[in-house]
C-alpha cells in the first residue's frame, strides 16, 4: 500500500466521523449499533415524487437511451419528475379502474426504462405489490423455471413487458390464465398498449388511494438471486425504503455550500436488485437527482456502451462493481479527453458484490489525482434484499479497500462467535432494525429458518474484525458460513477470505474463482479469467487456446507463487490452479444475475475440472504453485 503520508488529501467530503458503541454480552456475542439517530423520514415513497414535482417540476429525474433499428443506442430520451408524476398518476387511475389494490400484484418483465419507472410509481400508488423479476430468467434462461415459479408464487394480475418480440419467449412459457398483458412496444395479440395506460385521466381516486399508503404497506417483492435453491421473495416495505434512505443522509455530504448541486448519477444495476433499486433509484429520487440508464455492463464488449455514455455524461457519483474499474481504469488511462470529463464534477465513487482490490484503488487513485490533485473518496457498504440494501457503510476516508463499513443508525448488529482463524476471531452476523423485511412472500417456513429466536435476521454471512483492537476499523468479510470446509489434515479453510485475498493477488489476471480441496490434501483454485487480460498477454493466440497457453499459464504462475511466498500456510496456499473458459451458468445455479458465484453448486458443476486439479499427475493446463 501506497505511504498516506506521501499523497495528497482526500477531497473534502463533510462527512460525520465514523463511531460505533460495541457491547459484548455474556455468551460471548457482542452487538454494534450507531451512536447518531435516524434522520426523518415521510411515511411513504410516492412523497418524494409529489414534493419534487412541485419543487421542480422541469428538472431531469431519468434519462434512457432510444434504441436505433440495428438495436444500437441512440439519443438520450429524458423524463422530468414533473413529467414522471403524471404518467405515473395516469397508470394509477387505469389500474384502479381496472380493480387493482393491495390484493392484486404487477409483475414486470423489463429492463431498467422510463416506462418501468412509471409502471413502479403507478402500482406503489394504488398499493398494488410490485413483483420485478430479473431479466435473466426471462432471456438468458433455457428452462424458465425461476420465472415460472416466482409467477405461481406471486400470481399477478398484469404482467408489464417492455418488448413483446423480447419476451414473448418467457410469456409464453408461463401457464395460460386471464392475465393482462401490458406492453410499451412490439406487442404481442392481446396486449394492451402502454400508452393507453397514459391516456388515462387522473381523478381524486388516485389521491385516496395514495393517502391509504403506510410505512407498512407492500411496495414491492423482490426476489433473492436463487443461489441456494428457488428464489425466496422478500417483501419489501415503504419503511424499508424510507428508512434506508434516512440512514443514506446520516452519512451523506453535507452541501450546505452549494444547495443548488444538482446529483448525476450513471448506472446500470438493475432495479429488481436491492441495490439498484431500493439504493440508487431511490436515493437519486430523494435528493432530487438525475438517473441515466445505462444499456452497458461491467463485461467485455458491453462496458464500450458505458464508456460510450461517460463520454456524454460526468456524473457527480459513480458506482460499479471491482470488475469496472479494471476496465475503466484501462481506458482513463488511454484517454485524457475522457479522464478530464470523467473527473470534472465527480465527487466520490463506490464498490459492491466483491472487495476491491488494493492495487486497482491505488491505480484509481493515481487517475484522480492527476486530473485534481486530490485523493477521491472510494466507499463501500453491505447489505441484503432482505435488509432493504444497507446495514453498513464505509463513509469515513480511508485508503483500506475490502472493509464492510460501521452499523448505520438504527441497525443493530450481532456478532456470534465462529472461533478462531489466522486472521483473527470469526462471527456469524446477524441484523436487527426497522430496515429489515417483515417476512418472505408466502414463505413462513422459510422465515423460521432466516430469523432466531430473538428475531435477528442470520444473514448466513461470516466477518471478522479488520482490527480487533479497534472497532472503529470497522468488520471484513469472511464468507459465507456454509462455504467453509476442512482439509484432510483437518484444517480449515476459510473460503471466502481466501477467494477474495486471493483474486485481488490475481488481478487483473483472474474475475472470479472457485475454491477447491474439500476432504483433499491441500487447496487448488478454478478460475475464471478476465478475457481482454488474456487477449493482451496472448493477441495471436485462438481464445479456444488461451487456458493452455504459456504466456498466459506463466503469468497466471508468477502471480500465485507471489502469494504462496507470502501466505505458506497449508489453508491458505495455492497448490494448484488451472483457467476455465466457459462462463458460469445461471440456469444452473452457479452464478446469479448480481454475479455471485454459488461456491458449492459450481463445484458439483465443475467436477471434471475439480478432479483435474487433483490428478496424480498435473495436465499440461494446470498451473502448480
Amino acid at each position: 500500500m501506497t505511504d498516506p503520508q506521501t499523497l495528497p488529501p482526500f477531497m473534502a467530503m463533510n462527512r460525520p466521523d465514523a463511531a460505533v458503541d460495541v457491547n459484548t454480552l455474556d455468551d460471548g456475542a457482542i452487538i454494534m449499533t450507531c451512536p447518531r439517530p435516524l434522520p426523518p423520514h415521510p411515511d411513504n415513497l410516492i412523497e418524494h415524487l409529489i414534493d419534487n414535482a412541485r419543487d421542480v417540476p422541469e428538472q431531469i429525474f431519468l434519462a434512457e437511451r432510444a434504441i436505433n433499428e440495428d438495436g444500437s443506442d441512440g439519443d438520450w430520451i429524458t423524463m422530468s419528475y414533473g413529467q414522471c408524476l403524471e404518467r405515473s398518476e395516469a397508470v394509477a387511475q387505469w389500474l384502479l379502474d381496472h380493480g387493482f389494490g393491495p390484493d392484486k400484484s404487477v409483475m414486470i418483465l423489463s429492463e431498467n426504462s422510463l416506462a418501468q419507472a412509471v409502471m413502479m410509481f403507478g402500482a406503489m400508488m394504488v398499493s398494488a405489490p410490485l413483483v420485478q423479476v430479473s431479466p435473466a430468467y426471462s432471456l438468458l434462461s433455457t428452462d424458465f423455471d425461476k420465472l415460472k415459479y416466482i409467477h405461481e408464487l406471486t400470481e399477478p394480475a398484469l404482467v408489464m413487458i417492455e418488448d413483446g418480440g423480447i419476451y414473448a419467449r418467457a410469456l409464453a412459457a408461463l401457464p395460460s390464465s386471464d392475465i393482462r398483458v401490458v406492453s410499451v412496444r412490439n406487442h404481442l395479440p392481446g396486449a394492451v398498449d402502454f400508452a393507453d395506460l397514459l391516456a388515462c385521466k387522473k381523478t381524486t381516486a388516485v389521491d385516496e388511494a395514495c393517502a391509504k399508503i403506510t410505512l407498512d404497506t407492500v411496495a414491492k417483492i423482490l426476489f433473492t438471486s436463487g443461489s441456494t435453491g428457488m428464489p425466496k421473495g422478500v417483501i419489501n416495505t415503504h419503511r424499508m425504503m424510507c428508512v434506508v434512505q434516512s440512514m443514506l443522509e446520516d452519512i451523506r455530504d453535507d452541501k450546505s455550500d452549494n444547495e443548488d448541486e444538482i446529483g448525476v448519477v450513471l448506472d446500470w444495476l438493475p432495479w429488481h436488485h436491492t441495490f439498484g433499486g431500493n439504493a440508487t433509484f431511490n436515493s437519486v429520487l430523494r435528493n432530487a437527482g438525475t438517473l441515466y440508464i445505462d444499456r452497458g455492463r461491467p463485461v467485455p464488449g458491453l462496458f464500450d456502451l458505458t464508456i460510450n455514455n461517460l463520454r456524454e455524461v460526468n456524473p457527480t457519483f459513480f458506482s460499479c462493481v471491482p470488475g469496472a474499474y479494471t476496465m475503466l481504469s484501462e481506458v482513463l488511462e488511454a484517454d485524457d479527453k475522457l479522464r478530464a470529463f470523467f473527473f470534472s464534477r465527480l465527487t466520490g465513487m463506490s464498490y459492491g458484490g466483491a472487495a476491491l482490490p488494493q492495487a486497482l484503488y491505488e491505480r484509481m487513485q493515481k487517475l484522480a489525482i492527476a486530473e485534481t490533485g486530490q485523493r477521491i473518496n472510494i466507499s463501500t457498504g453491505y447489505g441484503a434484499t432482505e435488509t432493504g440494501a444497507l446495514n453498513t457503510a464505509v463513509y469515513w476516508e480511508t485508503d483500506r479497500m475490502g472493509m464492510l463499513g460501521l452499523p448505520l443508525p438504527e441497525v443493530q448488529l450481532k456478532l456470534v462467535p465462529l472461533g478462531a482463524t489466522d486472521k483473527g476471531a470469526k462471527f456469524e452476523l446477524r441484523v436487527k432494525g426497522p430496515q429489515i423485511t417483515p417476512g418472505y412472500y408466502k414463505r413462513p417456513d422459510l422465515d423460521a429458518d432466516a430469523f432466531d429466536d430473538e428475531g435477528w435476521f442470520k444473514t448466513g454471512d461470516a466477518v471478522t474484525w479488520v482490527d480487533e483492537n479497534d472497532p472503529l476499523q470497522s468488520l471484513a468479510f469472511a464468507g459465507r458460513v456454509t462455504e467453509d470446509f476442512k482439509l484432510t489434515s483437518g484444517t480449515w479453510v476459510h473460503t471466502g477470505s481466501l477467494r477474495v485475498e486471493a483474486l485481488a493477488a490475481l488481478s487483473p489476471l483472474a474475475v472470479d474463482a472457485l475454491v477447491c480441496g474439500h476432504n483433499r490434501d491441500y487447496v487448488a483454485l478454478a478460475l475464471w479469467p478476465n478475457p481482454a487480460v488474456l487477449k493482451s498477454l496472448a493477441p495471436d493466440a485462438d481464445p479456444a487456446d488461451y487456458a493452455t497457453h504459456p504466456a498466459i499459464l506463466s503469468a497466471f504462475k508468477e502471480k500465485i507463487d507471489a502469494w504462496n511466498q507470502a501466505n505458506p500456510g497449508n489453508s491458505r496456499r495455492i497448490h494448484r490452479a488451472l483457467v476455465m473458459l466457459s462462463p458460469p451458468s445461471i440456469d444452473a445455479g452457479e452464478i446469479t444475475d448480481k454475479r455471485y458465484i454459488n461456491q458449492r453448486v459450481a463445484l458439483d458443476i465443475r467436477a471434471a475440472e475439480v478432479e483435474r486439479l487433483y490428478a496424480d499427475k498435473a495436465d499440461a493446463g494446470v498451473v502448480s504453485g
